[in-house]
């Protein structure tokens, strides 16, 4: 599999809720352009990788959002100013599975 060019993101904010908040889930927030760079979609399940860990979260297109740059909210393991890298959930759909017939 040939790697797709995937340069890091600055983080802009990160949102956390509040302790009266109802738990929220993770998402990424990037411009349009930066989505199909990664061949990504709005609504995507993407993984988002930090400087201290990785984790999933759904992806919103957001073209406010200068590129270059992202929003995260309940991502842990990311600050403000740092990079983080977001790739595609691969899934096993595509697999050739004629082998194992």
């Amino acid at each position: 599999m040939i790697e797709a060019f995937n340069p890091p993101l600055r983080v802009l904010e990160l949102i956390a809720p509040r302790v009266t908040e109802p738990a929220r889930t993770t998402m990424i927030w990037m411009n349009a352009a930066d989505a199909r760079m990664r061949s990504l979609t709005d609504g995507e399940l993407v993984w988002v990788y930090g400087p201290r860990r990785h984790e999933l979260a759904g992806l919103e297109v957001d073209d406010t959002i200068p590129r270059g740059h992202c929003i995260l909210r309940n991502v842990a393991g990311a600050s403000p100013s740092e990079v983080v890298t977001v790739r595609k959930v691969e899934d096993d759909s595509a697999t050739d599975r004629s082998q194992y017939a």
